[in-house]
């Protein structure tokens, strides 16, 4: 027995290994709890990376105009235009513009007319006084809303507009034939 203290140094390898085993363990957590809070706070659109963000310290006055999404958790005044991208107003954010985005999502206060062509979301922790314009709208329990909604169909694709535009001037021509024909009797 005596004899297999000279081994410890064989049992000191191994302790290496159990070290090995912790760092891993300790591993995992980093990156499962570093992705998370971004895929929440930030909206993400596959095509277009994440998006632009704006935090809570900052105050812009002025026009914000681009082709990706925004993330705004500070406060903006002015004119806020995102043809075919979305735009977020975080919980803390505070907007007081004229806003036109592909979809609006708001979770914090937004003050001023909205024209959204797919969507305008408020989360219960959102206010949005103003009115809008938009193909579709959600407001969840206890969110604020003040002012009016106008609800319109959402841009026709060009396969579908080609049979209505088709149908509706024929109709329009055959009111006017029909017109003519009157008055000429």
């Amino acid at each position: 027995m005596w004899g297999r203290k000279d081994e410890p140094e064989a049992p000191s390898s191994p302790t290496p290994r159990p070290d090995a085993q912790r760092m891993p363990v300790a591993e995992p957590p980093k990156p499962v709890a570093a992705p998370p809070p971004a895929a929440v706070t930030r909206p993400t659109n596959p095509g277009q990376g994440n998006g632009a963000q704006l935090g809570k310290s900052l105050r812009v006055k002025g026009e914000i105009a681009g082709s990706e999404d925004l993330y705004i958790d500070g406060e903006v005044e002015g004119k806020i235009t995102l043809q075919g991208n979305n735009l977020t107003i975080g919980p803390n954010g505070n907007v007081r513009a004229e806003v036109t985005a592909h979809s609006i999502t708001v979770l914090g206060r937004l003050e001023g007319n909205v024209r959204a062509a797919d969507r305008v979301e408020i989360r219960k922790t959102g206010s949005l006084e103003g009115d809008l314009v938009t193909a579709r709208i959600a407001i969840e329990e206890d969110a604020v809303f003040r002012g009016s909604i106008d609800i319109v169909k959402p841009a026709a694709k060009q396969g579908d507009a080609a049979p209505s535009a088709g149908g509706g001037p024929a109709v329009v021509e055959k009111s006017k034939a029909a017109a003519k024909a009157g008055s000429a009797s």
